[in-house]
């Protein structure tokens, strides 16, 4: 008979197998490869906080499978979920839990209320971890180019603040983006220890925007 260890680690592996077979040619970023890489993360700051793991990785590898830009609607996408994880040998108050992580979880333009558990804080910093830094920089540009928006335009302002609306729907630019969003993960992160791997995440980008700045302007 399988223990309770083991049966959360197949409910994990075949969370992730369901993941990977809803976005491993997703062209926007948010792909199994970034679901990947919030698993391992959502591991390692579960382990330094004290946190469920086995729950922490299951809430990370299902948080896109219901992202709403990659679904008809925020609806549709968490009854997705919902349907797979009623299928499982999970408790109903560990669905519950999970779902309420994934419904909550996202960034909407600043707008969302703290998350409420620790396995919430620290999948939310996984997920955001992933926005800060080299492998941020590559993302950033890869969403800019699915959308449609361009790389930088100087005469585009940066938004100061936006509805979730005009956070979604408006024009914006690459750069931008660092910005209105990426720049400011840094200080909302929950946990102690993606706080400090935020940091050195965060200078990596202000350093290339520094960068990028010079080379736009033609410096030498």
């Amino acid at each position: 008979m399988a223990t309770d260890n083991e049966l959360r680690e197949s409910v994990v592996a075949a969370a992730e197998a369901f993941a990977k077979s809803e976005l491993e040619h997703d062209p926007t970023g948010h792909d199994w490869w970034h679901v990947y890489r919030v698993v391992k993360m959502a591991e390692h700051l579960a382990l330094q906080e004290g946190a469920e793991v086995a729950l922490c990785k299951l809430a990370a590898a299902l948080h896109d499978v219901a992202d709403e830009k990659l679904n008809d609607s925020k609806e549709a996408g968490l009854a997705k979920v919902g349907e797979w994880l009623s299928q499982q040998p999970l408790s109903e108050n560990e669905q519950a839990h999970i779902m309420e992580i994934i419904s909550t979880m996202s960034y909407a333009a600043g707008k969302n209320p703290p998350m409420r558990t620790l396995e919430g804080q620290i999948v939310q910093d996984a997920d955001r971890l992933d926005a800060i830094g080299a492998i941020a920089i590559a993302r950033t540009f890869l969403y800019a180019g699915w959308k449609g928006d361009p790389i930088h335009d100087p005469t585009l302002p940066i938004r100061e603040s936006m509805t979730i609306e005009q956070y979604r729907g408006e024009k914006s630019t690459a750069i931008n983006h660092f910005y209105e969003k990426l720049l400011k993960l840094k200080d909302k992160l929950n946990t102690p220890t993606a706080k400090q791997l935020g940091e050195e995440r965060h200078r990596y980008m202000k350093g290339y925007l520094e960068q990028f700045k010079r080379e736009w302007e033609g410096e030498v």
